[in-house]
């Protein structure tokens, strides 16, 4: 792994982490944190699936250690973590690791959080319980994600640091 995709897989998981403490929005025995799905989209368009997985696992464990988070985002942040630079990677196109994010998230990720809530954390719920809250936060964070990638992408930050060529359909000006 280069170190350059290490120093950024650290930047995100500190965004994400420190910023738990300011957008954290608690649902259903959740914490829903739409920065984290958006750090996922960003970190599956620039790093792909298994450093994606990585910087959510990361960052879980930080925000458990710290109190800010609960066990819930380790399966529902890694899952869609993996969902959108897996379908980022197959498809090319930064819209469809949004849609990863929210499938990973908010269908797999909150069926899958439902045995955690359950057994681990003993809290009766629904299996179905988690997938609406787990979705608005996904969605919200997917759409912030995705402009994030889109303005990023053309910038010299993601060229010269992360080594992303430039988007195809854009021109670039010589000065």
């Amino acid at each position: 792994m280069k170190v350059r995709n290490m120093v950024f897989m650290a930047l995100l998981i500190a965004i994400a982490t420190l910023s738990a403490h300011v957008a954290a929005i608690p649902v259903a025995g959740a914490k829903v944190f739409p920065v984290q799905h958006a750090v996922n989209v960003v970190a599956g368009v620039f790093l792909g699936p298994g450093q994606a997985v990585m910087v959510a696992f990361g960052t879980a464990l930080l925000r458990n250690m710290l109190g800010t988070g609960t066990p819930l985002a380790f399966p529902g942040g890694m899952i869609g973590a993996y969902c959108a630079g897996w379908l980022y990677r197959a498809s090319g196109k930064p819209w469809m690791a949004s849609v990863g994010e929210l499938v990973g998230t908010g269908l797999i990720g909150a069926l899958v959080s439902y045995p955690v809530a359950r057994f681990i954390l003993g809290k009766p719920a629904a299996a179905l319980t988690y997938v609406v809250p787990f979705s608005m936060s996904s969605g919200a964070g997917a759409l912030l994600g995705l402009g994030v990638v889109l303005t990023l992408r053309n910038t010299e930050v993601a060229r010269g640091l992360l080594g992303f060529p430039r988007m195809a359909h854009t021109r670039h000006r010589e000065w």
